[in-house]
């Protein structure tokens, strides 16, 4: 059985032709196709780099063609500005289209705009799909920029119509994206996080690091890209801004992603923060872990999410963390550790900040590790893996 796995991301290719993928996806991720559908092929764009295979290796995870047929969505720019591409859009409608005409089954991830266009071939061509739902239309493109203002209710209904009438869906979140785009079809929750294992040692070390823990000198971390401001990177780095002013500069920043920094790195130089902002580009996943036990707090700012894996990946380290009150963050962290997405944001930031004291920060460290362990690979996927083959035996028998 030929399943198409649809998405608007972006594969890179280095000097030699070889492609990665960013942290979305691993081999753990394809495995949960893989074990379920026996040749699956994966529509989305590429980018043309210029890394050697050593520093892509460092900095992606190698996407297996021989596992997974790559077929490319010919589009070099963003997503935004392909909607007002209408010879861009043509070409790549064809691709999809073909592509959806040779499968037996369709999965759209979505907000895509690639996913919309998959499904709505799928719908004229009578193919069963399913639907992934991994963020909100809405808030990412809304916080995005002008264009994306102008972009974001068409995406937002489209969206909105997809998931409604798609007859199986699986969400990210536990409630967030279930109440803003409700399907009428079969659906679970199922976080795309992936925590193989728990150690009990983790929580101990965590717990030692806080007690030796420098007076006030703690180190931030965050995942995200680099290249859109709705990750929320520059509310930390204002943040900062004015506890330098202060006369407090006892925090870093440690930012971990791909992307143009040029926007980020502006904007700790308008706060005279630039020797506390530090910019590790990306980090291959296997080694996030080793990262995260280096800092001190964890933070998701972002405007738009589903339920960020990353966050969680934090929390199961015992990292005390804190985030914006965005889709399925809320639904992980204590309310006191919950900004806003308002002006006042930068003085709730503060006030976090202000409150995580190490007596503080060891309850949090304890609550959040424990909260990560809802979220074991071996419950998640199993419950994933035996909804993806009710959705292919179920529409086998059509």
């Amino acid at each position: 059985m030929k399943l198409l796995f649809v998405h608007g991301d972006r594969l890179k290719e280095d000097i030699n032709g070889n492609l990665y993928s960013g942290g979305s996806y691993n081999k753990n991720v394809w495995n949960r196709y893989t074990s379920v559908f026996n040749n699956v092929s994966f529509l989305a764009k590429k980018e043309t780099t210029t890394y050697t295979v050593e520093d892509a290796k460092k900095k992606f995870n190698i996407f297996e063609k021989d596992e997974i047929n790559f077929i490319e969505v010919h589009d070099s720019v963003s997503s935004i500005s392909s909607f007002f591409n209408i010879k861009n859009r043509k070409k790549n409608n064809t691709i999809i289209e073909e592509s959806v005409l040779n499968s037996d089954y369709i999965i759209a991830r979505i907000p895509s705009e690639v996913s919309y266009k998959a499904i709505e071939y799928a719908k004229l061509h009578n193919k069963p799909y399913l639907v992934e739902v991994v963020g909100c239309a809405w808030d990412s493109l809304w916080n995005h920029s002008l264009k994306g203002k102008a972009v974001a209710p068409w995406s937002y209904l489209t969206m909105k119509k997809a998931v409604l009438d798609s007859k199986y869906a699986v969400y990210v979140t536990n409630n967030f994206l279930q109440k803003r785009y409700p399907t009428n079809g079969y659906s679970i929750s199922a976080s795309n996080v992936m925590l193989n294992s728990f150690n009990d040692k983790t929580l101990i070390e965590r717990k030692k690091k806080i007690k030796q823990m420098e007076k006030s000198k703690k180190i931030i971390g965050t995942v995200a890209a680099l290249n859109v401001k709705y990750k929320g990177q520059q509310y930390i780095i204002e943040a900062l801004g004015h506890l330098k002013k202060e006369g407090n500069t006892n925090f870093e920043y440690h930012l971990v992603g791909d992307g143009d920094q040029t926007y980020l790195k502006s904007q700790a130089k308008k706060y005279n923060v630039e020797s506390q902002v530090k910019f590790l580009g990306s980090i291959p996943h296997e080694n996030i872990f080793r990262w995260l036990d280096t800092i001190d707090l964890y933070t998701q700012p972002s405007r738009q999410e589903g339920l960020p894996r990353a966050l969680i990946e934090a929390m199961s380290r015992g990292l005390p963390s804190f985030g914006a009150n965005t889709a399925g963050i809320p639904e992980l962290l204590e309310e006191q550790f919950i900004f806003s997405n308002t002006k006042n944001n930068i003085r709730e930031i503060l006030q976090i900040l202000d409150s995580l004291d190490n007596t503080t920060m060891l309850e949090q460290a304890e609550k959040n590790f424990n909260e990560s362990k809802k979220y074991s690979k071996h419950f998640i996927e199993k419950r994933r893996k035996q909804f993806f083959n009710f959705f292919k035996e179920n529409e086998f028998k059509q």
